[in-house]
């Protein structure tokens, strides 16, 4: 049996793109912007009129993109107007779950070098609301903070972070703020499209700012690149 000589061996073929694969995209892309702009609606719910001039397609290609999305409940008709579905409630519901097992490992690193209890706080309107908490394990005692716990963005470290503008001190400090007794630090989660949220560590001692804050901050960058 003949050896194929390796210098005239057959050229390998690179992988051909499926034809529909950029049809499928576009599709995918006026799918998701049809569902934005019936979420993006404040007062009456959107007709089919008015997400077609929306999204800039026509009427007929509104009720096609409808079709998958009503079958998964993200929206329902009302007639000719297109309202949110409860199944965009049930997506919500795993927002939190999973936004904890991304950020916790980042948070059990912070709480058990600083020795203090480490949180992620993501804003939710004027509100603040911590959803992911990490008690370090090695100290005599650190602040309890139940996930849940909410306050006003305006007030604590933590919410006051949340919207802290680029250019301004990388972090921020609060002391009994919230908690007569608790010292926090906290810095801005950036870079995730739609989520105002901080990191931060509470203490029951006085925190020493200049020296915990570049802790805070890096690992606030962290939470950020495992959330993109």
């Amino acid at each position: 049996m003949a050896i194929p000589d390796p210098a005239h061996a057959a050229p390998r073929l690179q992988p051909e793109v499926p034809a529909g694969t950029k049809e499928s995209s576009l599709t995918l892309e006026r799918g998701l912007s049809l569902l934005q702009a019936v979420a993006d609606a404040e007062s009456e719910a959107p007709t089919i009129s008015d997400l077609a001039a929306r999204i800039g397609v026509s009427r007929a290609a509104v009720y096609r993109l409808l079709g998958p999305l009503h079958s998964r409940g993200l929206v329902r008709r009302e007639g000719s107007r297109v309202r949110l579905g409860l199944g965009v409630l049930w997506l919500a519901g795993r927002v939190l779950p999973q936004l904890r097992v991304a950020c916790t490992p980042a948070l059990r690193g912070l709480a058990e070098k600083v020795g203090a209890t480490a949180h992620l706080t993501v804003a939710d309107g004027s509100e603040a609301q911590a959803v992911a908490v990490v008690e370090p394990s090695w100290t005599s005692y650190h602040v309890s903070y139940r996930v849940g716990t909410r306050h006003p963005v305006q007030r604590g470290a933590a919410g006051q972070a949340v919207d802290l503008p680029v250019g301004s001190p990388r972090w921020i400090s609060s002391s009994g703020d919230l908690q007569q007794g608790a010292f926090g630090v906290a810095a801005p989660v950036r870079g995730v499209p739609g989520l105002r949220a901080s990191v931060g560590v509470v203490a029951l001692q006085p925190i020493a700012a200049d020296e915990i804050g570049p802790m805070v901050v890096e690992t606030a960058e962290c939470v950020a690149e495992a959330l993109r």
